[in-house]
């Protein structure tokens, strides 16, 4: 005889893939109708605009259908309240103690599936471009298991905190950066946390921290498209998404991924930067395309956005990066770059 526990076993075997726990554990599982053949089930996301929720609703519905004398599986989706999200340890939606001082004016992720492209240079010199033309900034460094911003900046002081939030700490330039590494004892203290913990800091740094008046507060989320990307694109006021590629082929494949999840996440995708696209020799002048042919105009073009522009290799950067003086880095073209992107949202 079909019964609600016998559901409820068989929906045990579906796992949510973000959390990687099932379904009835970690209480998703609100209601059971049964009508003879016939199984209506509500389903309580995480999050209402979760990307694999059409995944786990096929998944459910197969696992359902395959119990002798079931004919037809109706699944509703619903969201979870922020008590139950607690509970299974993602944290509250509610507002933190510094949203109510923040005011920003524009909320800007840079993003790309694949690491090692150059996001966190782009997030700085986009930064500084717009510092430059008087805009008020702040970096939010999303990339909490292998954060770099501080670094690039020069900066040790430690944020001091107060009633009204968490300070962030400034640059030479007056740019406010929030990063883990600024609260960790020693810069090179690995972060090992499950994404929970990681989608809990990012939500802390958005709703924690005294970002004060900004024009632009920019995201340095991490590679992939997974609990980072997620959170920011969920909890987090964006006015849109700034994709970065470097012109190898395989570069373009995974970016598209990244691409991908911002429209159905229904972010604006405001265009794309092509990084590391060409050398300049000193000596000659002459441009040479070491990684290859760059199809960032095309790629764009593909993926129906603007091309922002090319970013040089620059022998200068690294050494600029290291020695934590990314602000003495000129802006040449990057200033073009910036004007592009700011066209691109109003205010």
């Amino acid at each position: 005889m079909l019964t609600e526990e016998k559901i409820k076993e068989v929906l045990t075997q579906v796992i949510d893939p973000e959390l990687n726990r099932n379904l009835v554990d970690l209480g998703m599982v609100r209601q059971i109708d049964l009508k003879g053949g016939r199984v209506k089930i509500q389903l309580a996301l995480t999050f209402a605009g979760c990307p694999l929720k059409e995944q786990i609703a096929e998944e459910a519905r197969k696992a359902v259908l395959s119990l002798e004398g079931v004919e037809e599986v109706e699944i509703e989706m619903t969201e979870m309240t922020d008590e139950e999200r607690r509970r299974i340890g993602i944290g509250s939606q509610k507002q933190g103690v510094a949203e109510p001082f923040n005011k920003i004016a524009h909320v800007l992720a840079v993003m790309s599936g694949k690491g090692g492209v150059g996001k966190s240079l782009i997030s700085a010199l986009l930064a500084l471009a717009l510092r430059e033309k008087g805009q008020s900034v702040g970096i939010l460094d999303a990339d909490i298991t292998g954060p770099s911003i501080p670094k690039m900046f020069g900066l040790k002081e430690r944020p001091s905190g107060g009633p009204m939030g968490i300070k962030p700490v400034e640059s030479k330039k007056g740019i406010k950066i929030m990063s883990i590494n600024l609260l960790l004892p020693e810069e090179d203290i690995a972060v090992i946390w499950r994404g929970p913990l990681i989608s809990s800091a990012i939500r802390q740094f958005w709703s924690d921290v005294l970002w004060g008046e900004l024009d632009w507060l920019l995201i340095d989320l991490p590679p992939g498209t997974s609990d980072a990307s997620l959170t920011v694109m969920q909890a987090l006021p964006l006015s849109g998404v700034v994709l970065v590629s470097t012109p190898q082929e395989l570069a373009e494949m995974v970016v598209r991924k990244a691409a991908w999840m911002a429209l159905r996440m229904k972010v604006p995708l405001l265009g794309l930067i092509e990084n590391m696209s060409y050398f300049v020799c000193p000596e000659s002048g002459r441009a040479y395309e070491i990684f290859g042919r760059g199809r960032g105009e095309e790629m764009a073009a593909r993926l129906g956005i603007s091309f922002l522009g090319r970013v040089p290799i620059d022998p200068r950067i690294p050494s600029l990066c290291d020695a934590g003086e990314i602000e003495s880095l000129p802006l040449d073209n990057f200033l073009s770059i910036a004007s592009k992107v700011e066209k691109k949202v109003v205010f």
